[in-house]
C-alpha cells in the first residue's frame, strides 16, 4: 500500500543513492533456511499466525517475550487489534513443523502508535511491540536473542524473516547495511517483503547475533527499494507497561527472568534537510 511523499527523513538524495549503490555489490541475497543445519541458530525467530488473516515475523527476547512490530497487532481491514489470544508464535517455523508452539497471553505498543496514522517517521519509531506468550519456550534449541543498541550509518547488519512467498521458510539475508539512522528510524538495504514486518535486525560483530531494531516497513526512494526499522528505544517502556499488567490478558502466568539492554535510547540524531520518500505499508 502507497503512501503520500514524507520529506522529513533527514538524508540527501544524492548521498542515499551513491550509498546504495556501493553497498549494492557488498550485499548477500537471501537464502533460504531449508534445513536444520541451515537454520541451527535462528531457531528463535517463528512465523506469528494472527487469528488466521494473516502472519507476521517475530523473534524471542526471553523465554515469554516476542519482539515484533505493532502493526502485526492490527486487522488491516477493520483497524482493530486481534485479540492476543488469537495469535500464536511458531518458534522455528520450516516446512510445516516448529520447534516450539506457544499461544500469546498479552501484547503492548507504546501508547504513541496509532495504526491508521499515515506512515510518518514518528509512527515507523513507535512501531514495535512485545508479546507475553502464556507459556515460556525452554527449548535447549530456541535460545532468545539480546538486544543492543541501533547500529550506526554504514553498518552491516542481518535480517532473518518470513514473507508472502516463503511462509514456510524463513530466509537469511546475512549482509545487507543501514544506509542512515534519522530520528529513531533505520533506512537500511535489506530485502523485505509483505510478512517481514516484525523481522528482526541483526549486528553481527563478533559472531552473536544482537537484534538492534525491527522491520517495519518497505520504502522506495526515487526507484530504489529500502527498508524501515524501527527503534528500540520504547522496549524498557513496553516491559514496564506488562509489569504493571498492561495489555489484554489471560490469568497471570508464572514470572520468568527479563531482559534489560544496555542503554535505553541511543543519543539523538539531528534534523537534516531531507527528501521525499513515498512508504508502503507491509500487509500482515
Amino acid at each position: 500500500m502507497q503512501r503520500p511523499l514524507i520529506s522529513r527523513l533527514a538524508l540527501m538524495a544524492s548521498l542515499l543513492l551513491t550509498t546504495l549503490g556501493s553497498a549494492s555489490a557488498e550485499e548477500s541475497g537471501l537464502r533460504a533456511l531449508n534445513t536444520g543445519d541451515d537454520g541451527r541458530g535462528w531457531e528463535a525467530v517463528g512465523r506469528l499466525n494472527l487469528d488466521g488473516r494473516g502472519f507476521c515475523t517475530g523473534a524471542l527476547v526471553a523465554e515469554d517475550l516476542v519482539l515484533t512490530a505493532a502493526h502485526c497487532l492490527y486487522d488491516k481491514q477493520s483497524g482493530l487489534r486481534f485479540d492476543p489470544t488469537r495469535i500464536e508464535f511458531l518458534a522455528g517455523w520450516r516446512n510445516g513443523r516448529a520447534s516450539a508452539y506457544r499461544q500469546v497471553r498479552r501484547a503492548v505498543v507504546p501508547p504513541t502508535y496509532q495504526f491508521d496514522a499515515d506512515v510518518t517517521p514518528e509512527r515507523v519509531r513507535d512501531d514495535v511491540a512485545l508479546l507475553e506468550l502464556y507459556q515460556p519456550i525452554r527449548n535447549s534449541s530456541v535460545v532468545p536473542f539480546n538486544l543492543t543498541q541501533r547500529p550506526r550509518q554504514g553498518d552491516e547488519i542481518s535480517v532473518v524473516s518470513y514473507a508472502h512467498d516463503r511462509a514456510e521458510t524463513p530466509s537469511l539475508q546475512e549482509l545487507c547495511n543501514v544506509i542512515t539512522s534519522q530520528e529513531g528510524v533505520l533506512i537500511m538495504s535489506c530485502e523485505v517483503d509483505f510478512g517481514s514486518s516484525g523481522a528482526p535486525v541483526f549486528s553481527l560483530t563478533g559472531g552473536v547475533a544482537r537484534i538492534v531494531s525491527v522491520v517495519s516497513a518497505k520504502a522506495e526512494v526515487e526507484g530504489n527499494d529500502v527498508s524501515l526499522g524501527t527503534d528500540l528505544g520504547q522496549i524498557e517502556h513496553l516491559m514496564a507497561d506488562l509489569r504493571a499488567g498492561g495489555g489484554s490478558s489471560l490469568p497471570v502466568a508464572p514470572r520468568t527472568n527479563r531482559i534489560t539492554i544496555g542503554q535505553s535510547r541511543a543519543a539523538p540524531i539531528q534534523s537534516r534537510s531531507g527528501i521525499g520518500a513515498k512508504f508502503i505499508r507491509p500487509g500482515n
